[in-house]
């Protein structure tokens, strides 16, 4: 829960909403919420009011409102790389066949900000939209790797470190020595880390001064290649994200730090 006072309790409350992913029940956000009765009930008929939440009376459930869409456009057309970055993740996808993503940091977790499907798309969790966990996954290690040591403190805190699969890394000690990793070669890798078949290597989007925008990067399937082949494409995914901060810069990106929140944290 928040400790950011009313504001933070409220957005609690659309968070919980939003992640439903489809109209939700009073009863259902309440066996799921940390408030009493009455105090979620006030706090959703506000959202309501302000029209953040909107209301279907013939259902009795409750989903995100068109004044939240009208500030989500705008934070992904002013704050998100996605705009920026889309030609530079069209020809990606083009030349390499396969799965393009581009992330960015919120509350020390990757957002996945816009997808490019495979040329043969394979199931994956990944959307744009959706929130994965950083420890395991290319794009947030590659991105987790070149924070600078306070940030990167505060976003270790706040991963999970639950066991996806057989190769997730469990422990801040085995993150830190895979970042090591990482700050030396340039690029992370996702070997079966988060879904068992899926492989990633994945590069982070700098400033000139350093600061972290984002990451991008390219998925494929065990099914269907190895890492060898997969490595192949690190020297032109290296050159798209030099390109996707060129082009941030010139467009005057946000010199912001990276979204790591205060005491939110993913539930696994």
């Amino acid at each position: 829960m928040s400790g950011d006072g009313t504001i933070g309790k409220a957005c609690d409350v659309l968070d919980q909403v939003a992640a439903f992913q489809r109209p939700v029940r009073f009863s259902e956000l309440l066996d799921d919420s940390d408030f009493p009765k009455a105090t979620l009930y006030r706090f959703l008929q506000s959202l309501t009011n302000q029209g953040m939440l909107c209301y279907d009376p013939e259902r009795q459930t409750y989903a995100p409102g068109m004044r939240l869409v009208r500030l989500a456009h705008a934070a992904w057309t002013q704050s998100s790389l996605a705009p920026i970055a889309r030609p530079f993740l069209d020809i990606l996808s083009q030349e390499t066949g396969e799965t393009v993503h581009l992330a960015q940091l919120d509350a020390g977790q990757v957002l996945y900000v816009d997808k490019r499907n495979a040329a043969q798309p394979i199931e994956m969790y990944s959307q744009a939209g959706k929130v994965g966990p950083a420890y395991c996954t290319g794009v947030g290690k590659a991105m987790l790797a070149f924070l600078d040591e306070g940030d990167l403190n505060r976003a270790i805190s706040q991963q999970s470190f639950h066991r996806f699969t057989d190769k997730t890394l469990t422990s801040d000690n085995d993150l830190r020595t895979d970042l090591d990793r990482i700050r030396s070669k340039g690029f992370a890798v996702d070997d079966e880390e988060h879904e068992p078949g899926i492989i990633c290597v994945a590069c982070p989007i700098l400033t000139s001064n350093g600061r972290v925008l984002g990451a991008i990067s390219v998925t494929g399937s065990t099914q269907r290649m190895d890492f060898e082949q997969l490595e192949a494409w690190v020297p032109r995914v290296r050159r798209v994200a030099e390109q996707i901060s060129t082009e941030a810069q010139a467009w005057r990106f946000p010199e912001t730090r990276p979204d790591l929140g205060n005491d939110r944290k993913q539930a696994t």
